[in-house]
């Protein structure tokens, strides 16, 4: 069965959070699509994935490298497919859960907590999830950033 995880944003920007949490897909060996909204943020994320640490890099390719998209353990994409056979899609600045989600373990949903609207918008998901029969975990970062399991 399919989990669906939403992932609160606080006091942590999405490209502090999001390369740790794709380095912990990769040390399980899941191969990984990130699904954002728009070019620029896929853009923005593909550089920051390159630089984000002195000592290392994650790697990645986007879906517009259509060659070797199929090859890449970790795909950026604007689209709702799936070229590399992942078995995680983490769905970002409100990218809409594919019709396909059954066929994943994972769906990552991260969600800006100071914005009203995408609050809003995760906890409508939610109520989607649950009536589509996927198992639903909350989670939010404690007073040191580690993640905490909510519901």
């Amino acid at each position: 069965m399919t989990e669906v995880l939403f992932y609160h944003l606080q006091r942590q920007p999405l490209e502090r959070v999001l390369p740790s949490l794709l380095e912990k897909s990769l040390e399980r060996g899941w191969r990984v699509v990130v699904q954002a909204a728009t070019d620029e943020r896929i853009d923005a994320l593909d550089a920051h994935l390159w630089t984000y640490r002195d000592d290392g890099f994650l790697p990645h390719g986007t879906a517009r490298e259509a060659e070797v998209a199929a090859l890449q353990p970790v795909l950026l994409t604007t689209g709702d497919h799936n070229p590399n056979g992942a078995t995680v899609r983490f769905l970002l600045d409100g990218a809409p859960v594919p019709a396909d989600a059954s066929a994943y373990e994972r769906i990552v949903l991260m969600f800006d907590g100071e914005d009203d609207d995408a609050v809003a918008a995760a906890r409508t998901r939610w109520s989607e999830a649950k009536a589509q029969g996927f198992a639903c975990t909350y989670w939010q970062p404690d007073e040191q950033g580690r993640w905490v399991k909510k519901a």
